[in-house]
C-alpha cells in the first residue's frame, strides 16, 4: 500500500530528505505506546518521532486541549496578547532554574538554537561559538555551521567562526583512557588551550547528551567544570535541552542539572516533548540577555494559542503523573536490561544513557571501528519484529538510538528489549 506514496515523495521530495528502512512505512495512527502503519501492522514505539511524542500517543489530555482551543482560535500572533503563552512561560520560566527568566516560544528546536545564537551573539558582540565535537543542533545555516558531526552538516559556509571543544565523547578520542576525574581535567585543559588563541568568545553551545550522536556524554560536572573558565571570560553557557528535557534523563529534570555545581546556563532551548508531538520550541534566558536586541521582533507561528494549550496539557501531566520518576525507574531497569543482552554479542562496543534515553554502539567485531551496516540492518530487523527505533551517531551512524514515550510500563520495556534481542541476534 505504501509503494505508489514512496513513488510519490521521491517525485516531490529532496533526495536528501531521509527515511527510514528499505521500504518505509506510513504511520497513520497511534496510541499510548503503540503506532499503526497503513498496512495494519502494529509496533511498540521506541522512538516517538525522534523523542517528539514524548508522554503518549494520542494522550487525552493534550487531545482535548487541542480540540478545545482550535475551536476557539487557532492563530493570532505575537502581536497580541495571549493567555496560554503567558500562563506556559510563566512555568517554563519557573522550572528553568534561570534567575529573573524570560521566554521566547518558536516552532522548532532549530529556530529555538538560532535565536538563542542572535541572543549570545548580540550580547557579547561577537560571531565566534564554541560547539562540541560530534555535535548536532538543527538544520538551518546557522545551526548546521556550529553542528559538528560531518553526517549532518552539508556545507562549510557559515555567519559564525565555530571553534570545537574536546568532551561530549566519553569513550571515544584522545581522552577515553583517562578516569572521569582526569577526563575533566583534560578536556578543561584544552577549553584553556583554545581560549587562549581566541578573543571575545560569545557562548559555548552544548548538548548535555548528543542525541543525534548518539546518546554520548561526559562524566558528570564536566559542564560546571567549563562553566568556571567560561565564567572567567564572560562567555555565555547555552544549553541545548531539545532531546534532555523535562524529565527524559530521570535523574534530573533538565540534562544541565547534572552539571549544575557551577549554576545554571545563561541560555536553555528547548522543543521537540513539551508539545508530545505539536510544534513547540523555545529559549529561556536571564532578562539582560533576552532584552539586550535593540530592534522589533515577532514570531508569527511561535506561541500559537493550539501549541501552548498542548504544551500546557502536556507538561501538568508530565509533572502531575511524575513522569520523570518513570523514567529513572523503567529507563534504569530497560538499560540493564540491554546491558545484559548485550554483554555477549561481540558486535556491540557500549551501551549507555540515562533514563529512557539509551544508546547501543555497534562495531566490527573485534575492532573499534563504526558498524552502520549492522546498525541498518538491526533497524530493519526490529521493525519487522514489531519495534521502532532510531540510529545516529557520529562515527557513520552506527548506534541504535531507544528513546520510548515517558509512560512506557515496565512489561513494555520488556517486551521491546526481548524484540530487540531478537533483532540483534538475528543481525
Amino acid at each position: 500500500m505504501t509503494r505508489p506514496l514512496y513513488d510519490r515523495h521521491r517525485a516531490v521530495l529532496p533526495d536528501w530528505l531521509a527515511l527510514y528502512y528499505r521500504q518505509p512505512i506510513e504511520i497513520t495512527h497511534g496510541e499510548g505506546r503503540h503506532v499503526w502503519d497503513a498496512d495494519g501492522n502494529k509496533y511498540l514505539d521506541f522512538f516517538g518521532g525522534i523523542l517528539t511524542t514524548m508522554t503518549a500517543h494520542a494522550l487525552p489530555e493534550v487531545t482535548k486541549a487541542v480540540a478545545e482551543q482550535a475551536g476557539r482560535i487557532i492563530h493570532s500572533s505575537t502581536l497580541y496578547l495571549n493567555r496560554q503563552m503567558v500562563e506556559l512561560a510563566e512555568r517554563i520560566a519557573q522550572l528553568s532554574g534561570i534567575p529573573d527568566a524570560r521566554v521566547f516560544f518558536t516552532t522548532s528546536g532549530t529556530e529555538a538554537n538560532d535565536t538563542a545564537l542572535l541572543l549570545a551573539t548580540a550580547y557579547r558582540g561577537s560571531n565566534q561559538i564554541l560547539a562540541m565535537r560530534n555535535s548536532y543542533h538543527g538544520r538551518s545555516f546557522s545551526a548546521v555551521g556550529i553542528t559538528g558531526n560531518h553526517a549532518w552538516s552539508p556545507t562549510g559556509l557559515s555567519p559564525l567562526q565555530t571553534l570545537y571543544v574536546h568532551g561530549g565523547v566519553r569513550a571515544r578520542g584522545p581522552y577515553a583512557h583517562l578516569s572521569d576525574s582526569q577526563f575533566i581535567e583534560a578536556c578543561v585543559a584544552d577549553l584553556e588551550d583554545l581560549l587562549g588563541h581566541t578573543r571575545n568568545v560569545a557562548a559555548l553551545i552544548a548538548e548535555p547528551i548528543q542525541g543525534v550522536g548518539g546518546f554520548t556524554s561526559p562524566p558528570d560536572g564536566l559542564y560546571a567544570a567549563f562553566r568556571e573558565v567560561l565564567d572567567r571570560h564572560g562567555i555565555l553557557w547555552i544549553t541545548d535541552e531539545v532531546q534532555t528535557g523535562w524529565g527524559r534523563t530521570g535523574d534530573h529534570f533538565w540534562g544541565w542539572q547534572a552539571h549544575g555545581r557551577s549554576g545554571p546556563p545563561d541560555l536553555l532551548t528547548f522543543a521537540k516533548g513539551i508539545g508530545n508531538g505539536m510544534s513547540i520550541g523555545g529559549v529561556v534566558a536571564g532578562a539582560e540577555v533576552m532584552n539586550c536586541l535593540d530592534s522589533n521582533s515577532i514570531s508569527t507561528f511561535g506561541g500559537s494559542p493550539v501549541t501552548m494549550a498542548a504544551g500546557l496539557a502536556n507538561l501538568s501531566y508530565v509533572l502531575e503523573h511524575d513522569l520523570q520518576g518513570n523514567a529513572r525507574r523503567v529507563g534504569g531497569l530497560l538499560i540493564e536490561r540491554l546491558r545484559a543482552i548485550c554483554a555477549q554479542l561481540p558486535v556491540v562496543r557500549e551501551v549507555r544513557g540515562r533514563g529512557l534515553m539509551a544508546g547501543i554502539e555497534l562495531v566490527h567485531p573485534g575492532t573499534d571501528r563504526a558498524n552502520p551496516e549492522a546498525a541498518a540492518a538491526v533497524l530493519e530487523a526490529a521493525r519487522e519484529g514489531g519495534l521502532l527505533i532510531g540510529k545516529g551517531g557520529g562515527h557513520d551512524t552506527s548506534v541504535l538510538r531507544i528513546a520510548p514515550p515517558l509512560t512506557l510500563t515496565v512489561a513494555e520495556a520488556e517486551e521491546g528489549a526481548a524484540l530487540l534481542e531478537r533483532a540483534l541476534h538475528a543481525v
